[in-house]
């Protein structure tokens, strides 16, 4: 296993990938390539880690996680913020690779990046106090939150940067380490957050891993292993459960969405259009929590329709490194050709009129840019249809009216948004109804998904004395 220790205060190489174990720069016996999905040429290379390769992070990872565990809520705090601000000092290096392994454009790539250091300055704020529960003049009954020791991070293709930092943060601010496998597909930017990383933590605490097919099972079935933290698709998500159904690991899987916005007959047009459509199409439909079904009421359908698709063709569409592209490419082939089929996997965004509730643009979730648009009248119908899913992640509602609320609770999905959509926050939880999550993520319900709950029972009795 060759290895290069990283140096303090060195800054990160962007022109070279290695895998990071305890505190080391790793390169691979063997490695792959991603490609750039504007051009379909190939980035640079990346190792594949081996058996033995999850064996020494695992290791790693463990004996970290002990001292780790030991540390205060203040030094985890300085040690996140430290490499929260990192990442903004590397911020157009990592928005450029972002790009270029991604595809989605400069602009949101930009943001990206930023998202993903607001992510673990807004989770530095929220550590886990003990909770008094219960001070009577008989017991006094404390709950603590202590760390499950080595956690892995599973991290989609659609936002690589966002999602490791989302993963990080709550992973060591309630003090365990964490294992972090990118999606091959995607592996670059994670590479090198990772190798930004040591910077500020201890070895072993961050460490990231780029592999093959075997990776994701060699690291959900190992028996040093405590959590999976998973975002990813449903079915990938199932095999994860079935996979370590018998080691009764913790699991957080944030799976697929078929997210409807129900839009009512007194709303602005223009200005509601506008947001929606963006909403819609932004990095090229390939969001979870993006708006995939569209309900206008049939009230100001034509209209709606006309602004939409008038939006719609004003969306340039090209590499995410030109200016002035609102579309980048699908990220990758597979992906592609479940879609529509130029060098460069582009698909222009395309609206769907009226399909029936069956069809598979309904019904199954399309992660591209393409959106059907359909017609309501009763409110008690169209909540039926939004439900008339196996997934329920998001959803929003579009009204000038107090009834927006009253539609809210009764969709079936983690979030539900009024006049607005595809806002997650590191401080609200983010989970999902039926098909679309186990757990959750983000503010203090999900670092709490990253500890096992103690209850300290102290009887003040003096005679049980």
């Amino acid at each position: 296993m060759a290895a290069i220790s990283v140096q303090k205060g060195a800054a990160p190489d962007f022109s070279s990938f290695a895998n990071v174990i305890d505190g080391r720069l790793v390169a691979g016996v063997t490695t792959s390539f991603g490609l750039n999905p504007a051009t379909e040429k190939p980035n640079p290379t990346v190792p594949i880690a081996t058996l033995d390769d999850v064996n020494f992070a695992v290791e790693a990872a463990q004996r970290a996680s002990k001292s780790w565990a030991k540390t205060t809520l203040a030094e985890r705090a300085a040690a996140v913020n430290a490499f929260a601000a990192a990442i903004t000092e590397n911020r157009d290096q990592l928005a450029g690779l972002l790009t270029q392994e991604q595809g989605k454009p400069l602009a949101e790539a930009c943001g990206e990046v930023d998202a993903g250091g607001f992510w673990l300055t807004e989770t530095a704020k929220l550590g886990l106090q003990d909770e008094v529960i219960e001070d009577s003049s008989d017991r006094r009954v404390t709950v603590r939150y202590t760390p499950l020791g080595v956690a892995v991070g599973i991290i989609p293709w659609n936002f690589p940067v966002q999602q490791t930092c989302g993963k990080v943060g709550p992973a060591v601010m309630t003090g365990n380490s964490i294992i972090l496998k990118p999606s091959p597909f995607t592996p670059y930017c994670a590479l090198k957050l990772g190798e930004l990383a040591q910077q500020f933590f201890p070895p072993g605490v961050i460490q990231v891993l780029n592999g093959g097919d075997n990776l994701g099972p060699w690291l959900t079935t190992h028996k040093g292993v405590n959590k999976i933290s998973f975002t990813g698709s449903t079915a990938m998500g199932r095999r994860i459960m079935q996979a370590v159904a018998g080691s009764f690991k913790r699991v957080t899987l944030e799976m697929g969405g078929n997210d409807a916005a129900i839009i009512c007959e007194d709303v602005d047009v223009g200005s509601v259009v506008k947001k929606v459509a963006g909403l819609a199409f932004t990095n090229a439909g390939q969001v979870c929590m993006a708006i995939k079904r569209i309900f206008v009421h049939a009230d100001i359908y034509e209209p709606f329709r006309e602004a939409f698709v008038n939006y719609m063709r004003s969306l340039k569409v090209g590499g995410g490194a030109d200016p002035g592209v609102h579309v980048g490419p699908i990220q990758n082939m597979i992906q592609y050709k479940k879609e529509l089929k130029p060098k460069g996997f582009f698909v222009n965004p395309m609206l769907v009129e009226r399909p029936p509730d069956d069809a598979r643009i309904v019904v199954e979730e399309p992660f591209g840019p393409i959106v059907p648009i359909l017609t309501w009248e009763k409110e008690e119908e169209v909540i039926k249809r939004a439900n008339n899913t196996n997934m329920g992640l998001g959803a929003s509602v579009w009204t000038k009216d107090i009834r927006g609320r009253r539609i809210a609770e009764q969709v079936e999905a983690g979030t539900v948004w009024i006049n607005t959509h595809l806002e997650p926050s590191p401080t609200i939880p983010f989970g999902g109804f039926k098909d679309s999550a186990v757990g959750v993520e983000y503010g203090t319900a999900g670092m709490r998904a990253f500890c096992n709950l103690q209850a300290i029972v102290e009887n003040k009795s003096a005679e049980e004395m």
